[in-house]
C-alpha cells in the first residue's frame, strides 16, 4: 500500500469488480473491449506484480475513485522501463486525486528498480498532460496515428521521467 495525503493506492477488492468493469467499459481511454475474465484474473492478483503488471485501486476519502497500473511486460519494453496507466471515475476528476496517485506510484517505481517511468496520453487530453508536466515528466514526442479512435486513429504524446 502507498499512502499520500489524500490518496491510498491499494489492492483492488473483489467486491469492487463491478465498479471497475463498468468504468473501463465506459471509459474513453480504454480503446479495446474489456474482457471480464481477464479483468477478474488481474484483480485477483491486484497489489502484486502479475504478468508484468501491477494493478492498484485509487482510494480517496475511503472510497474507490479509480485504478492505476504499472506495466513492465517482458518483450514490450526494455528492463527498467515501466509505463503508467490511470483511470479515474468521473466524480474524482479535477480534484488533484489523479496527480497524487501518479506521483505516489512514480516515486515508488523510481525507488524500486525502474530508472525510467513513462506514460502516453491522447494529444487532446490537456488535463493528463498537465498532470505529467507538473510532476516532472518530460514530453519526448508524438506517436502519430497511435491509438484506435472510432473509425480513425488518435495521435498520442509520450512523456517520461528518469531517476
Amino acid at each position: 500500500m502507498l499512502h499520500g495525503s489524500r490518496v491510498t493506492l491499494r489492492a483492488i477488492r473483489t467486491q469492487e469488480f463491478d465498479r471497475v468493469y463498468e468504468a473501463r467499459g465506459l471509459s474513453a481511454t480504454w480503446h479495446s473491449t474489456v474482457d471480464a475474465d481477464t479483468l477478474r484474473k488481474r484483480m485477483a492478483h491486484s497489489g502484486e506484480w502479475f504478468e508484468g503488471r501491477l494493478e492498484l485501486a485509487i482510494e480517496s476519502d475511503g472510497r474507490l475513485v479509480g485504478t492505476i497500473q504499472a506495466r513492465a511486460t517482458a518483450g514490450f519494453s526494455p528492463p527498467g522501463v515501466c509505463e503508467l496507466g490511470i483511470e479515474l471515475f468521473n466524480e474524482a476528476r479535477g480534484k488533484g486525486v489523479g496527480t497524487e496517485a501518479v506521483q505516489l506510484i512514480t516515486e515508488w517505481l523510481l525507488a524500486n528498480d525502474y530508472p525510467r517511468v513513462q506514460a502516453t496520453t491522447d494529444v487532446r487530453n490537456a488535463p493528463m498532460r498537465r498532470v505529467l508536466e507538473k510532476l516532472g515528466f518530460e514530453e519526448e514526442g508524438v506517436l502519430r496515428a497511435f491509438m484506435p479512435d472510432g473509425d480513425d486513429r488518435a495521435d498520442y504524446v509520450l512523456y517520461a521521467i528518469t531517476r
